[in-house]
């Protein structure tokens, strides 16, 4: 498979590590289902891609997700992974303010989400501590918001590239990932300080065409720019377009209701609940629902 995964790598002469996701058809999926302006397409896409990218880099069993809320046309948008590579995202759009919005120099991060924060949570389940850290959105781009996150919250310096575009076979994104991590020794600090300024320098020269060019096989993305330094792979991850919900996470949800808004859910004499996230609708007839409340 040369889409739909995780790809880790290492640069062995730099002494760092990193992540290249590459998503073709399951990203495709996950925005066909909604009716999107193709920029808020492009940004979910990058959500996507980089939330794959911060997962494949954790050791977690559960979930991981990206959030951010704000005061733009773009109100809310989550992307999440769960550890074993399953792909969700959608957003929240002011239609009327997305009308009005012009990108232009300011970038697509305070055109489309405005003034607002990003979160980052682990989820390993009811008998794990759940894990967030927030950040203001500060950056043109997602992933300049991103790595101010990691300096600010994590004292961890990230370099990240991502990229979403729509091309003849569907939407595509692609994100890159290095990180350093705090030297152990301060004595090599400077010569770590030169090898990350050299990571950075070649990851720069990467093209958004590039990062989701399907010609370009992960393998030879990543030679390009770093094989001076050695850099090797190791077994890729998949990522699959796959929703946690079910009839039954609804009914569960539906019980903790109380009587009375239940009852003012009911249109001619059924309750249905869309799944933000896939569109599927769950219907409850007045049998059903008579049942909730007394469960």
């Amino acid at each position: 498979m040369k889409d739909d995964l995780v790809q880790p790598f290492q640069i062995d002469g730099l002494a760092l590590r990193g992540r290249l996701v590459r998503l073709g058809p399951a990203l495709d999926r996950i925005l066909s289902r909604h009716t999107l302006a193709a920029p808020v397409a492009g940004m979910l896409g990058e959500a996507v891609a980089v939330a794959a990218a911060l997962a494949g880099a954790l050791k977690y069993e559960g979930m991981f997700t990206l959030q951010t809320k704000g005061d733009g046309p773009i109100r809310m948008m989550v992307a999440d992974v769960s550890s074993k590579g399953a792909l969700r995202g959608y957003v929240q759009t002011d239609e009327t303010k997305l009308a009005a919005v012009e990108i232009g120099r300011q970038g697509p991060v305070p055109a489309l989400l405005g003034h607002g924060h990003l979160a980052f949570t682990v989820d390993q389940g009811e008998h794990s501590e759940r894990y967030q850290g927030i950040v203001a959105l500060e950056g043109a781009t997602l992933a300049q918001c991103v790595q101010q996150y990691f300096r600010r919250s994590e004292q961890v310096e990230a370099g990240i590239l991502v990229a979403a575009a729509e091309t003849a076979s569907g939407w595509r994104a692609g994100a890159l990932m290095i990180q350093r991590l705090p030297p152990a020794n301060e004595n090599v600090r400077p010569a770590e300080d030169e090898a990350w300024h050299r990571a950075m320098v070649l990851m720069s020269s990467l093209t958004a065409e590039e990062l989701v060019d399907p010609a370009l096989s992960r393998e030879a993305l990543l030679y390009r720019l770093f094989h001076e330094d050695g850099v090797r792979v190791w077994p890729p991850g998949a990522l699959v377009d796959s929703c946690r919900c079910s009839r039954a996470r609804v009914e569960q949800v539906l019980r903790l209701l109380p009587r009375e808004d239940l009852a003012d859910m009911m249109v001619e004499g059924r309750v249905t609940v869309k799944c933000e996230f896939c569109g599927v609708d769950y219907g409850f007839d007045g049998g059903e629902v008579q049942g909730l409340m007394t469960a």
